[in-house]
């Protein structure tokens, strides 16, 4: 039955150039959030190429909401599409919203965490990218999926300290706690939002292969 699917599919191919595009897009903000809390604040300015990021991860997702609005028959299925293009964007909208309260909360230096975290949303938006060519073949990425569950839960495990070394101090400033509590949650936030895209990949996969 797989086979026959796989002989009649479609042969329109774009939607798969445009999600390694997107996923691309995703990799590129996350190394330069990654590459700015490491050097904060010298580079402040990279803020601003991670804007052009979000601008072009929009770009992305609407070429393939305009195109799925025009394909009557898809290679894979169209909520598929949509939870794929949408997750991938979400990524890039948190990792930008980070940058954004870097500046918007005048941070002066960043926290040790806020760079740990950087570096395992980088790893895992580094697998995404090496997952989504692999769909064109629905070939398998249990590796990929596995690593970025992994990098998930350290995620959860690096926050959770965070947030209580926040409160570990009881001279820091209250407005301090806020700030960087809102930073830790949208990183957080942004890693949670790549293993949702890792089981949507991995349903993909196991739906067609």
């Amino acid at each position: 039955m797989a086979r026959l699917a796989r002989i009649f599919a479609p042969k329109d191919r774009v939607f798969f150039d445009l999600f390694e595009q997107s996923a691309a897009n995703v990799l590129r903000a996350a190394e330069l959030l990654d590459e700015m809390l490491r050097s904060f604040p010298e580079h402040r300015e990279l803020a601003r190429e991670i804007l052009l990021c979000e601008h072009e991860g929009d770009r992305i997702t609407y070429d393939i909401i305009q195109r799925l609005n025009a394909t009557f028959v898809t290679p894979i299925d169209r909520l598929d599409i949509l939870a794929l293009a949408s997750g991938l964007d979400d990524i890039v909208d948190l990792t930008e919203e980070v940058a954004d309260y870097l500046g918007l909360y005048r941070i002066e230096a960043p926290m040790e965490q806020a760079q740990r975290l950087a570096h395992i949303l980088t790893e895992a938006c580094r697998m995404i990218d090496e997952a989504v060519p692999r769909m064109r073949g629905f070939k398998d990425v249990s590796r990929h999926t596995t690593e970025i569950h992994r990098l998930e839960t350290d995620g959860d495990r690096v926050t959770r300290e965070a947030v209580a070394s926040l409160f570990d101090d009881t001279g820091i400033d209250p407005l301090v706690v806020i700030r960087w509590k809102d930073i830790f949650e949208r990183l957080e936030e942004a890693i949670d939002a790549t293993e949702q895209i890792a089981n949507v990949i991995a349903n993909i996969v196991v739906k067609n292969s």
